[in-house]
């Protein structure tokens, strides 16, 4: 790691590529994340799939990225966090042109969990180089940038998927990385320095990573398919191996030398805490924006286009407010961000229970997206600051890859849960009047979950301004993913998209 005077600053033209490169690269894996739900029942009608193939559509890329994660964020800190970040690009731009061309639902499922092998690498990357490159001072504003515009990225996803799904066709919601991973590679290699922990050596957590990608595909596999299959045997064991997978991961945690998830790091109550709200709030989020893309479609009568529109006010609040609210949760502390944003949030979700047959825009439409966006704004830049703030700089990579798989397993489990809970049947996506009364059923539960990350916010969040952790002592052999010396004393947290 460099000295601080050695360090980037926000204001220099290092530091605007820098910005630029890493919001670019993350931006390719927000979009796809956001773009595909607008794609959805156009790829339902090409294809002729049900509402079980379009969940793993979504959920294939979920998976790979929640359960590989924190394995691109060691890479990172071993070999190299630009070299990983440049490799997971261009992974990722492959996998999209395997998605653009895929002939079936189950191909272009392969391709989606192939997908989401590049984003575990160039996800947690993108966030960490920010954290080692720029200076403590600018820290906080680098992350608001970069929360803001890649931000962005995720709420014009709807909008740009909308207009290629009406357009060009809905394959080009995938085609579209490539040229972004054009730019974003020379620019990485020309501009970006480089940066890795100094003391990130041993072995990787592979049977971590493994245990825990399979625990997420065996609940996330019941989940989706006991509205068709029933308490079959194929369901009910998928849900019992998931949990008995799930058990092995913390047991193997636990006992590892060099474990994925160093259980010291939870030692912090902060720590642990954002970590349950990131969960909560990406969880009501990805629940959010998978049904109201097709409610928007199927019952509002809004084209691919219209819908992807009317998130567009969303997209402004985070150009225009990001960064500023990265620098007041700074100087104010997390807590109050944290507490608020997710309510503001739920309001502008239970609004959306106004949207139905015949919706007017600026009337039942726009006051939700509005104020679900002010809610994004006052906690999305806080929440990744937050998290980052809680370790040392030689630990981003880990910081930035566990909470990413906290709001990436939380988008994953409630794709598959949320139509369940509902009562969505497997054609439910075809039918108006079904997938209107199951909506209106979905949006309380996601308003309650945002409601009960605020509660955790403000139960446990710490009110100091700045993270007050002291650096955990490590032994020399020892990883960030390895096991360290318990901290001192209880120590402050991290985010996603």
């Amino acid at each position: 790691m460099t000295d601080d005077a050695d360090q980037i600053r926000v204001a220099s033209p290092v530091g605007r590529w820098v910005v630029l490169t890493t919001v670019l690269g993350s931006s390719m894996a927000l979009l796809d994340s956001t773009v595909i739900n607008v794609a959805l029942p156009r790829i339902g009608q090409d294809l002729g799939t049900d509402l079980a193939a379009l969940q793993w559509t979504v959920n294939a890329y979920m998976l790979t990225l929640a359960g590989l994660i924190l394995l691109g964020g060691a890479l990172g800190d071993r070999f190299g966090r630009r070299r990983v970040f440049v490799v997971g690009v261009v992974w990722f731009a492959v996998a999209s042109l395997l998605c653009g061309i895929a002939p079936s639902a189950g191909v272009l499922v392969a391709a989606r969990a192939l997908q989401g092998v590049g984003g575990a690498l160039l996800t947690p990357g993108s966030l960490a180089i920010i954290q080692a490159s720029f200076h403590p001072d600018d820290r906080a504003r680098a992350v608001g940038l970069w929360s803001g515009l890649g931000g962005v990225g995720a709420a014009v996803g709807p909008f740009l998927g909308g207009w290629l799904v009406d357009g060009p066709g809905w394959r080009w919601v995938f085609l579209l990385n490539l040229p972004l991973a054009a730019v974003c590679v020379p620019v990485a290699l020309r501009h970006v320095p480089e940066s890795r922990d100094p003391e990130a050596h041993g072995r990787f957590d592979v049977l971590g990573a493994a245990l825990a990608a399979l625990a997420l595909a065996l609940v996330t596999y019941a989940l989706i398919e006991v509205p068709e299959q029933g308490a079959s045997v194929m369901v009910i064991g998928g849900a019992l191996g998931g949990v008995v997978l799930g058990a092995a991961f913390v047991t193997v945690e636990r006992r590892r030398a060099d474990p994925m998830v160093p259980p010291s790091v939870f030692a912090s109550r902060q720590f642990t805490a954002v970590n349950i709200v990131t969960f909560c709030v990406y969880a009501a989020l990805g629940g959010f924006f998978f049904l109201s893309a097709i409610q928007l479609q199927v019952v509002a009568g809004f084209s691919a286009l219209g819908a992807g529109t009317a998130l567009l006010p969303t997209t402004v609040l985070m150009l225009l407010f990001s960064a500023s609210a990265g620098d007041l949760g700074r100087r104010i502390g997390p807590r109050i961000p944290l507490t608020a944003g997710p309510l503001v949030a739920a309001t502008g979700m239970l609004l959306m229970l106004r949207v139905g047959p015949g919706a007017s825009y600026p009337w039942d439409v726009l006051p939700a997206v509005l104020v679900l966006g002010l809610g994004m704004v006052t906690l999305v830049a806080p929440l990744t600051a937050t998290v980052l703030a809680a370790v040392d700089t030689g630990r981003a990579g880990l910081a930035s890859g566990i909470n990413n798989a906290a709001a990436r397993a939380a988008g994953l489990i409630a794709v598959a849960a949320l139509p369940l809970l509902a009562g969505m049947g497997p054609e439910a996506y075809r039918d108006a009047g079904e997938f209107a009364s199951t909506f209106r059923r979905a949006m309380p539960m996601c308003a309650g979950l945002l409601v009960a990350g605020s509660v955790i916010a403000w139960w446990a969040v710490r009110k100091s301004p700045e993270a007050e952790h002291e650096p955990e002592p490590r032994p020399a052999c020892a990883t960030h993913c390895g096991v360290s010396a318990p901290p001192l004393e209880p120590e402050p947290p991290p985010r996603h998209t």
